[in-house]
């Protein structure tokens, strides 16, 4: 108990994990997230901005996120009759963080996510199977941004639009 109270004084923040306050970075903050094409990119973009700024963007912008969404479903399990009985979403999001002073990128990755469904006889079944994986998938791709955002703006050299 020492060591949490103490790790608490020093301004010590986990990365991972969940608090009991929702606490975001300032830096965040400082970010304009700009729209994203389809229906999945509209529901990841919705779970960035609810996981990035959940009480709002404050002031002007220092960066723009600019996201691109792209999905692809493929059968895995195939029983002797050549019928699929589970099947595999998998969500790529390439990422771009630009600082909007200088126009520049300033980070660049993918998140990609596999998530798994079953395939049923029912159509419907099977829908929101696959309905609920993608969201899944979208909500794991909406936390690493979040990560690696908030890693990368951590760093000192990078901070504040510098």
């Amino acid at each position: 108990m020492t060591l949490v109270a103490l790790l608490a004084a020093c301004g010590f923040q986990p990365l991972y994990g969940r608090r009991d306050t929702v606490t975001v970075p300032d830096e965040f903050t400082a970010i304009f997230i700009a729209r994203i094409e389809e229906r999945v990119g509209q529901e990841l973009r919705n779970h960035l901005v609810k996981t990035l700024q959940p009480r709002g963007r404050l002031g002007a912008p220092l960066y723009r996120l600019e996201t691109s969404v792209s999905e692809g479903r493929t059968s895995l399990g195939v029983r002797k009759s050549a019928f699929a009985t589970r099947g595999a979403l998998r969500v790529n999001a390439a990422v771009n963080l630009y600082q909007i002073k200088s126009g520049s990128s300033v980070l660049s990755f993918n998140s990609i996510v596999s998530a798994s469904f079953n395939i049923f006889k029912s159509e419907f079944a099977t829908l929101m199977a696959e309905k609920d994986a993608r969201r899944k998938a979208i909500q794991d791709i909406a936390e690493d941004i979040r990560v690696r955002i908030g890693a990368y703006l951590k760093e000192p050299t990078k901070r504040k639009g510098s």
